[in-house]
């Protein structure tokens, strides 16, 4: 990742709720003790995929993480949204 403004500020949280917070996305602190790990680690991999260089890239990159991992928790057979993306919402 190069070194842009965005890229310092998400060094600089210590918890997955710090950046949930910063981008403005309502989460269930059930959920994120659960499952912390694998959403921190799919957040770094979104934001090196996407090559986030702006609040905007990142906060997809974060929301990106958030869906597919609350998306694994839901039955497969069944056509059930979950509350992190916004495709999900318009379901």
């Amino acid at each position: 990742m190069t070194n842009t403004k965005i890229n310092k500020t998400i060094e600089n949280f210590t918890c997955i709720e710090e950046a949930l917070r910063y981008f403005e996305i309502d989460f269930d602190k059930g959920f994120i003790n659960e499952s912390r790990d694998l959403l921190v680690k799919r957040f770094g991999g979104n934001l090196i995929l996407s090559k986030a260089d702006d609040w905007f890239s990142a906060r997809r990159a974060l929301k990106n993480a958030y869906c597919k991992t609350q998306r694994e928790r839901l039955d497969k057979h069944t056509r059930s949204a979950c509350r992190g993306c916004t495709s999900c919402e318009r379901r």
